[in-house]
């Protein structure tokens, strides 16, 4: 018997989004739609922009630890309402129909839930959560309160994602058994060469043991929100620094997990992986790695047969690609299907061997263009349409990627009881899975 979740996950990735039909509309009586923007600043700035767009929409509430991210934000909406503390904006909510979230990976659920538990439509960036167990509560909160929502992986609303999804469901090269994603990019634990390259990043191999005076427009005691306390320094702040390191965000993954490994999981409809197992430097217990690799296995689903997904970052990168057997594009993902592969990155695809498909008709397109994920998402709040990566499809798919790091962090292979929400073979690795947030912050 299929499972509700997979049956969602399964249907959301067929139709290309997530049909609700009981959705809560949020539009004010008047028609306009009051948004809360927790964190305005670098991403945020960009979210808070792009809805901003939208000539129904009034920005009623700014939320940032930042003061100069306040401060701009404010100039551009002076009636908002200004906060340092999002809890405090909870504690208000007049005029606010919805929340866009765009703080730092480990705040993400902290300033979600609130809003979900209020029967708020939510927008959160990617990734959805810090771990395991808060995809899990999301997920789950979402789906009670049916609101509209969506996770930030703008790519996913692109043509080319759709083509891909269609030619891989429409059967272009056969039954998929296999599929590769790598990325260049290397967030991570870098040697002090790579560090010198990147003006972001300031060398480092251990955490400090030194403090440093916070800057003073930052209220660092809020940035840290749930995660354990520690002296500010420079190494942290601001993005991205704070992704290597593993309390505050979990490298490449978890990040760019969320846009290159969304294609096979649309396309494939994938569930919950069967096990995991990492390949990569020692773990480290503070920082992320800047290079390394994953495999997941994923059982049968419906007609579809039994898949294997690796992931590679940074140095890794696929045996095909590195003994010229396809193009080495930078970043891709590879389908290996009975009757031929397609390679994609953002935005092209190519069915290989070339010559093997000079002759081959697409299919016509059956998902929808996208709007783009913001308005898609704000036309959601107002008219009750469907989203395409609403929590329902994005929950499952961060606890994906989420446990390919817990599987380096255990250092051993994981079977995974997604049900159970354990690692059946290493009870030792479930202490990544979850932690229990400093004093003063819940998920309720």
């Amino acid at each position: 018997m299929i499972s509700r979740r997979r049956f969602l996950v399964q249907t959301s990735a067929a139709a290309g989004a997530l049909s609700l039909p009981s959705l809560v509309r949020s539009a004010s009586p008047n028609g306009r739609l009051g948004l809360a923007i927790i964190a305005c600043g670098g991403r945020g700035g960009g979210n808070l922009r792009e809805m901003a767009k939208d000539a129904s929409v009034d920005i009623v509430a700014l939320c940032d630890v930042d003061q100069r991210a306040i401060d701009k934000a404010a100039a551009s909406f002076p009636k908002a309402r200004t906060y340092r503390d999002f809890r405090k904006l909870y504690d208000d909510m007049r005029g606010i129909d919805a929340v866009v979230v765009s703080t730092p990976e480990h705040i993400h659920a902290y300033a979600t839930m609130p809003a979900l538990l209020a029967g708020k439509p939510v927008y959160c960036e990617k990734p959805l959560t810090y771990n395991v167990e808060e995809a899990r509560r999301i997920t789950k909160a979402a789906a009670a309160a049916g609101v509209a929502t969506q996770m930030g992986t703008q790519i996913h609303g692109m043509p080319n994602y759709r083509r891909v999804v269609e030619l891989i469901q429409s059967g272009a090269i056969g039954p998929v058994r296999e599929a590769h994603v790598w990325v260049g990019r290397a967030w991570g634990l870098q040697s002090k060469e790579e560090a010198e390259k990147n003006k972001d990043i300031v060398y480092v191999t251990e955490r400090p043991s030194e403090a440093m005076t916070p800057p003073p427009y930052l209220d660092w005691n809020l940035w840290l929100g749930p995660a354990p306390e520690r002296p500010f320094h420079e190494v942290y702040f601001p993005g991205p620094k704070w992704y290597r390191w593993w309390d505050f965000g979990n490298g490449t993954m978890s990040d760019l997990g969320s846009h290159w490994n969304d294609l096979p999981y649309w396309a494939l409809k994938l569930d919950a992986p069967l096990s995991v197992v990492a390949d990569g430097p020692e773990p480290h217990p503070e920082i992320a790695p800047a290079s390394m690799s994953a495999k997941y296995e994923y059982g049968p689903r419906g007609d579809l047969p039994a898949v294997t997904l690796h992931w590679h970052q940074g140095t890794h990168k696929p045996a095909i690609w590195k003994e010229g057997g396809i193009p080495q594009w930078g970043s891709g993902v590879l389908f290996i299907g009975e009757r031929g592969m397609l390679l994609s990155d953002y935005g092209k695809h190519v069915l290989l061997p070339e010559k093997d498909f000079a002759d081959f008709q697409p299919p016509a397109p059956f998902i929808p263009d996208s709007p783009g994920q913001h308005q898609q998402w704000l036309n959601a709040c107002k008219n009750g349409t469907p989203t395409d990566s609403p929590f329902s499809y994005a929950g499952p798919l961060t606890e994906a990627n989420h446990l390919g790091n817990v599987a380096f962090r255990a250092g051993q292979k994981i079977e995974w009881d997604a049900k159970a929400m354990r690692i059946t073979n290493c009870p030792a690795a479930d202490r990544f899975l979850r932690r229990e947030p400093r004093a003063g912050w819940s998920l309720g």
